[in-house]
């Protein structure tokens, strides 16, 4: 696997990027938030995906690579008008997007999910309400409530369950208590750590995550993998601060 970030700085002016059916699309969505964050998540695929082929990212080579959705919401990648044999995940929070590509042939099919969160306040009812009685222990050990470590580790636990909700196509219409996360107890030398998502239905999601500054990177899918590799071309998601530039223009022009 391998992944790629990118910031809304990043997204070209104009629709020359976008295939005729990515920006008939966007045209579609009145709010500036909507259509920025479908905009933002359109480059995070594009940019991973040539990468990925090794094909150049100007504009018309970008328009050719096509991030599309099934009729549940899980996308899925045209290149040149063809299915592509792979699998991708996209995700994006605060202005900035997460696309994470499965190995060619092998995973297709929708068995990834990755979800992209910052550390910010969660109250005590977030948690009790979303987060299964395992889980409000483990935050509750991580600190008080406003405290950093309650923020990152309720941020993580909810973040791990849209991953797993994800592969499971149901996102976040599903109770998040029906998932379970464990997380394991060590660090990787490139930053990834292991987690495991238990489902009610038996199902179980191996996954990895990280933290990139103030933002939390979860993944799981249906089989054991390595943690991916980052792909070059993206932005240093490290260094990323929260954007929300939608606030001053809500609707879009």
């Amino acid at each position: 696997m391998r992944w790629l970030a990118v910031g809304e700085a990043a997204i070209p002016e104009g629709d020359g990027w976008l295939s005729d059916q990515e920006a008939a699309r966007a045209a579609t969505m009145r709010f500036t938030k909507r259509r920025t964050e479908y905009r933002l998540r359109r480059l995070a695929g594009k940019r991973a995906v040539a990468a990925v082929l090794g094909r150049p990212v100007n504009p018309g080579s970008l328009a050719s690579i096509e991030v599309l959705n099934r009729r549940g919401g899980a996308p899925y990648v045209v290149v040149d008008g063809n299915d592509a044999e792979m699998d991708v995940s996209l995700t994006d929070r605060a202005g900035w997007a997460v696309c994470l590509v499965g190995p060619e042939g092998e995973l297709s099919g929708g068995t990834l999910g990755v979800d992209l969160e910052a550390v910010e306040p969660r109250s005590r009812g977030f948690v009790a309400d979303y987060l299964t009685a395992y889980e409000q222990a483990y935050v509750s050990g991580q600190g008080d409530p406003g405290s950093e470590g309650w923020d990152a580790a309720a941020n993580l636990l909810w973040s791990a369950k849209e991953s797993a909700l994800k592969v499971l196509r149901v996102g976040l219409r599903a109770d998040t208590r029906s998932v379970e996360v464990t997380l394991g107890d060590y660090v990787r030398p490139d930053g990834w750590s292991p987690l495991v998502v238990h489902a009610r239905t038996g199902d179980r999601f191996p996954g990895w995550w990280r933290r990139d500054g103030v933002f939390l990177l979860t993944l799981a899918s249906r089989q054991l993998t390595e943690p991916p590799t980052l792909l070059a071309g993206g932005d240093d998601l490290a260094a990323g601060e929260p954007v929300h530039s939608w606030l001053d223009r809500p609707l879009a022009d």
